[in-house]
């Protein structure tokens, strides 16, 4: 059902229809608008929704969530008014399944596991740093992995959050000695050459919040040898 569409602003549309749009991420890319004032893909969404179906004024887009800067992956936008609370909700219910995949150097301990922490944001460095024990200001995080692929020099994890922290994966992954591949923020030694970090938001599974249709939709890895061989 889901299908990879190109176009001249070189957005990457994975899945459309009347009420919902989701796009696969590159890496730099910001999902809106921050304090750096770059093109955020919101905007860019809007323009190929105005173009596409010749829509003139403003085009109505709901941001339903967010990923990294540095993250690659799904993304899903609201197209209606309709549809964007009740896609809020099933975010909220955690009724929206979400697959990351992660590459890591450290092979982590355990081949799967469970990870609960408690994370605190410090807002000056924009970071978060994973706890054993609750802290005040501190959010519990819970995430489950399991090791799906073995290469020469890292591992790929398969990754699915029960909770949704700030930079929840990176941290918790960091915290276990496992930092995911490019991310200096979090303790891996170098970066990658196109500042991205090695986490991708693979798979999303949920019932379509008009239609009551369950959509199950994977992205594309990003075009990297690294990534290639994860799907050999």
């Amino acid at each position: 059902m889901s299908k990879t569409l190109s176009n001249k602003s070189n957005l990457l549309v994975i899945h459309e229809d009347n009420h919902i749009i989701v796009v696969n991420k590159r890496a730099g890319d910001i999902v809106q608008g921050d304090k750096t004032g770059d093109k955020p893909l919101s905007d860019v969404v809007k323009e190929y929704i105005s173009k596409k179906y010749n829509k003139p004024g403003s085009v109505y887009l709901g941001t339903v969530h967010r990923l990294d800067r540095p993250t690659t992956g799904l993304v899903i936008f609201s197209k209606t008014s309709k549809a964007l609370p009740r896609l809020n909700k099933l975010f909220v219910s955690k009724d929206i399944s979400k697959t990351y995949w992660a590459l890591v150097k450290n092979k982590p301990d355990k081949e799967a596991d469970t990870l609960i922490h408690w994370l605190k944001k410090n807002p000056k460095n924009n970071k978060s740093r994973a706890y054993i024990n609750e802290i005040p200001d501190s959010k519990k995080a819970i995430l489950h992995y399991k090791t799906i692929k073995t290469l020469d020099n890292y591992y790929l994890l398969e990754v699915n959050l029960e909770t949704g922290r700030h930079h929840q994966i990176r941290a918790q992954l960091s915290s276990i000695g496992s930092p995911i591949k490019g991310d200096l923020k979090y303790g891996f030694d170098r970066s990658n050459k196109d500042a991205s970090i090695s986490l991708h938001a693979r798979n999303i599974k949920f019932i379509h919040p008009v239609s009551n249709i369950e959509l199950h939709i994977t992205a594309p890895l990003p075009k990297d040898a690294i990534w290639d061989a994860c799907l050999k």
